[in-house]
């Protein structure tokens, strides 16, 4: 919005305002989007706790949960509205409205968000801590994530949304065939020229799968007081490091990286994400004041999941949020192992003391904060690894 308007009063007074060419570029941008949208969470961190307080709208907790969390009975969750708000107005201010990447991604980031408002909803005004059934959760977040890989499947190769129609059109007049332009190929980090070609079909469906299980990764992480919300900034600054690089000709040629033009604009997305995130790290932080709840979790994982298949790094994203990736895998093992073993021996057993992985290691005596900080070290050095894929190929 800022950057239109910038440009609207340089083409009336191009020597008078040509300080405002500033605005013109994307770093200096980036770094405006990461600092209004902090300076708006702590702003109204304290109204929206203190309103969320009011309401009642405090956290249940699973009655078979672990015993030292029944303190936090009652702290206010549904934070993660807080987080949408820094995200939203912090982009529109700075980020190019013509940027078809960036609406795609604000549309799953929201639409996740919408869904994880429901659920908490229901938690509190039910009081119950299941809230919304998984199979009715899953399916709104499945049908916003097919929406979303079917566009991209189609632009991530193209510079238009008109290109965008025109190549979408010919795939249907082709009889829905497979093939789709080198640039959607999966590529494997490490290596200069190693890509796997996906087809249609495969990239619809991995971008489906990265999308829609970053975002349950993120809440399943969400248990713990800061524990999700950095590793979300960790990754999602990295991954904004990436965006600059793929939106970029001349990096992008020089990394051996796909060209995607437009992709760059998304680091307006993730500095306002990271901002973000840290004013609710303020509040969060062991003994939190508020949660981010479901509304914050879904809608930052599912944020990530499509930054990441934008700029065709899916395979780094669950390098660098390893921590997301083990605690998923943690609860799929368990429920599965439980299920196989209560079939066959007839009562279930359990492969974590439990899950997700971080009540594992609370169960085996590491305090919250050991648990929390530690995970952040892990993210720390993952989202290393990844950004080292950058020139080790």
């Amino acid at each position: 919005m800022l950057l239109a308007l910038s440009q609207y009063l340089m083409s009336i007074d191009p020597e008078g305002l040509g300080f405002l060419r500033v605005f013109q570029y994307l770093t200096f941008r980036a770094v405006l989007a990461a600092m209004t949208s902090l300076i708006i969470g702590l702003a109204f961190g304290p109204i929206v706790i203190r309103r969320l307080t009011e309401l009642k709208i405090g956290q249940p907790i699973r009655t078979y949960g672990v015993a030292a969390h029944e303190a936090k009975r009652g702290t206010p969750t549904m934070g993660g509205a807080l987080i949408l708000l820094g995200i939203g107005v912090s982009t529109l201010m700075w980020f190019d409205w013509s940027n078809r990447f960036v609406w795609v991604v604000m549309l799953v980031t929201f639409g996740f968000g919408a869904v994880g408002w429901v659920d908490d909803w229901r938690k509190v005004v039910r009081k119950d801590p299941e809230g919304m059934p998984s199979r009715e959760k899953f399916l709104y977040m499945a049908v916003i994530g097919l929406i979303a890989s079917l566009y991209l499947a189609f632009s991530v190769s193209e510079t238009s949304n008109i290109r965008v129609l025109e190549l979408f059109l010919r795939w249907v007049e082709s009889g829905f065939s497979n093939e789709l332009p080198p640039k959607a190929d999966l590529m494997v980090p490490f290596f200069k020229t190693v890509s796997y070609p996906l087809g249609v079909y495969g990239f619809i469906a991995m971008s489906w799968f990265v999308i829609v299980g970053a975002g349950n990764a993120v809440n399943f992480t969400d248990g713990l007081d800061g524990l999700a919300i950095m590793p979300v900034v960790l990754v999602g600054s990295a991954l904004g490091i990436f965006a600059y690089i793929t939106g970029n000709a001349v990096f992008s040629r020089y990394l051996l990286f796909p060209h995607i033009p437009g992709s760059g604009e998304l680091l307006v997305f993730c500095s306002a994400l990271a901002g973000a995130g840290l004013a609710f790290l303020w509040f969060n932080a062991n003994p939190a004041q508020v949660f981010m709840g479901d509304v914050g979790a879904l809608s930052l994982g599912g944020a990530l999941g499509t930054v990441a298949v934008i700029t065709r790094q899916e395979i780094v994203l669950g390098i660098m949020g390893g921590i997301f990736v083990a605690e998923a895998l943690s609860v799929m093992i368990q429920v599965s192992w439980f299920k196989y073993t209560k079939k066959r021996y007839g009562q279930g057993r359990r492969v974590f003391l439990m899950a997700p992985l971080h009540h594992h290691f609370e169960k085996k005596g590491w305090t919250e904060t050991q648990v929390v900080v530690r995970f952040w070290i892990v993210t720390m050095l993952l989202c290393l690894v990844g950004l080292a894929s950058l020139k080790l190929r």
